[in-house]
């Protein structure tokens, strides 16, 4: 087993992964089933043939958590597919964002994801938020269906419900009291020039921002006074160096930036004026 696990950690550092130790364990205990409490007692198994085609398949930098079939966020573990971008460390600052602008977490009853991907965003919120129901909205059929599933295997089926659209034009409801959005903000002509886990596998629709990565942050903010509750937060995940460019966008709101754990500016908190 160590000597695979070696051989394994080799030909991913080979492949210019960071952290070619644990991925090689996860990857095995991936492919025996087995938690990585267990694998580490579990010396004398024999190696499934399976392994090789997993091990490959990270080489050649298909990301992680699709070749696992899931990545935790906020402490619960999502499905995902190549239909949606993985979930993030960085995006869970949009949650503490949204937790920090109500001390009294009851009054927030109607949550709205624009391009909610695995659902992550707003199921997370759901869980802080315990009077609350969500919408989500994706472009992709195939997202919104695989965020349906995560609300399902998170027990939060019966609070959320999720709808294929092109932003707010799938709705026919408003007065939402809270927004979330992960929009595409890479500028077109910088998507090639990602890692290749983001450039090669993840969708480019998920990350495509237009030419100066703002077009969506228009979008989305064009269309918040007429979601926005009186009183109600709109949360957008900002990309480096972006701030300044959207809360000047967000001009008529009160706009507040909350940086993440790299102190980056992360979230854009836009606040609607109560009535």
């Amino acid at each position: 087993m160590r000597a695979t696990l070696a051989g394994a950690a080799a030909v991913l550092r080979d492949a210019g992964i960071d952290n070619p130790r644990l991925e090689a364990r996860l990857l095995l205990g991936h492919a025996l089933g087995l938690e990585q409490g267990a694998l580490l007692a579990a010396l004398d198994v024999s190696v499934p043939a399976e392994f090789d085609a997993l091990l490959a398949r990270r080489a050649g930098r298909e990301p992680l958590a699709f070749i696992l079939g899931h990545q935790e966020f906020w402490s619960l573990s999502f499905a995902v597919s190549p239909a949606t971008l993985i979930p993030r460390g960085d995006s869970e600052t949009l949650i503490e964002a949204a937790v920090a602008a109500w001390a009294d977490r009851a009054r927030v009853r109607r949550v709205l994801d624009l391009g909610t991907g695995t659902g992550c965003l707003l199921l997370a919120a759901l869980t802080e938020f315990p009077a609350a129901f969500g919408v989500g909205v994706d472009i992709a059929p195939e997202a919104a269906a695989l965020a349906a599933g995560n609300a399902a295997q998170l027990g939060l089926a019966g609070r959320a419900c999720f709808l294929a659209g092109n932003w707010a034009s799938a709705l026919g409801a408003s007065d939402f009291d809270l927004v979330l959005s992960n929009p595409p903000y890479i500028p077109g002509s910088d998507i090639a020039g990602l890692m290749p886990e983001v450039a090669a596998h993840e969708p480019a629709g998920a990350l495509d921002g237009g030419a100066d990565g703002l077009d969506c942050y228009r979008r989305i903010i064009d269309a918040l006074p007429g979601l926005l509750a009186p009183g109600g937060v709109a949360i957008l995940e900002l990309g480096a160096g972006q701030a300044a460019s959207v809360i000047a966008l967000g001009s008529g709101f009160r706009t507040e930036a909350r940086v993440d754990l790299g102190g980056i500016p992360r979230a854009l908190v836009l606040r609607r004026a109560p009535p």
